[in-house]
């Protein structure tokens, strides 16, 4: 039997706050021109719309991020905005950079700022969707969200999901972007890498690294027959140094 989404209170960090800064009007661009005229106003507020979606889920797209697949559709209008971002979502480059990078309480926190705009509402929000993260899956949490009301009445089906802060007096701006609150991985991720790393190392030589020249831990021959005869020739003009004092000693 699934789990349903537990219930959760709604929060602010100030009652005194006004409500989410900006009204659906100042939300919603809309688009001009039309798919099938292919006129140039609608390539430009599509391909801005793009970019703005791109720095929305990754917050500066590097071109491997990028996915042509998903753009083309996008311009040709099979598909809408909404259907580019859960791609973004659910492509292969958000699950290696992000999901397995994190634990589920903090995609919540990653995931919802990106789609939703807006930090969690405190901990029962975050509790609430990693239970269906956990028991139903990543994919259904991002479809869930896309789904949701407060998306649909924010952003619909063509526009890209953005930034939702609320106005603080005394503020210039309103919150900090969430790419910019949440970096891609935290501090458990990069110490787990750190002591994978440490562990392979210890296993594989005992911490120690050798050249790829040498052979079952011993150095080429040349070397190891230019290191004696280095040797040999310092211990011989060690000993005529010696000699050569005492000698110089002796006569005086």
């Amino acid at each position: 039997m699934p789990i349903p989404l537990q219930a959760y209170p709604l929060t602010s960090q100030n009652s005194r706050v006004s409500n989410l800064a900006g009204d659906i009007d100042s939300i919603r661009n809309s688009l001009s021109g039309t798919i099938g005229a292919g006129e140039t106003n609608y390539r430009a507020d599509i391909d801005a719309l793009i970019e703005q979606a791109y720095r929305q889920i990754y917050f500066h797209a590097m071109q491997s991020d990028r996915d042509p697949n998903l753009e083309s559709q996008l311009r040709s209008g099979n598909i809408t905005m909404r259907d580019f971002v859960r791609g973004l979502l659910l492509s292969d480059r958000f699950q290696q950079g992000y999901y397995q990078c994190s634990s589920n309480y903090r995609m919540v926190n990653q995931v919802v700022g990106r789609v939703l705009g807006r930090p969690v509402h405190g901990e029962e929000e975050t509790l609430a969707w990693s239970i269906v993260i956990g028991s139903k899956g990543f994919n259904t949490f991002v479809d869930t969200l896309l789904d949701s009301e407060e998306y649909m009445g924010a952003f619909g089906y063509d526009l890209p999901p953005q930034q939702r802060g609320r106005v603080v007096p005394g503020r210039p701006i309103g919150d900090m972007p969430i790419y910019q609150r949440f970096p891609r991985y935290g501090t458990e991720w990069r110490d787990a890498l750190v002591e994978r790393g440490c562990t392979a190392r210890d296993e594989n030589n005992d911490g120690l690294e050798s050249s790829p020249a040498w052979t079952n831990g011993q150095p080429p021959a040349w070397a190891l027959r230019l290191w004696l005869g280095l040797i040999a020739l310092g211990a011989f003009e060690i000993c005529r140094i010696i000699i050569t004092i005492a000698a110089t000693i002796l006569k005086t």
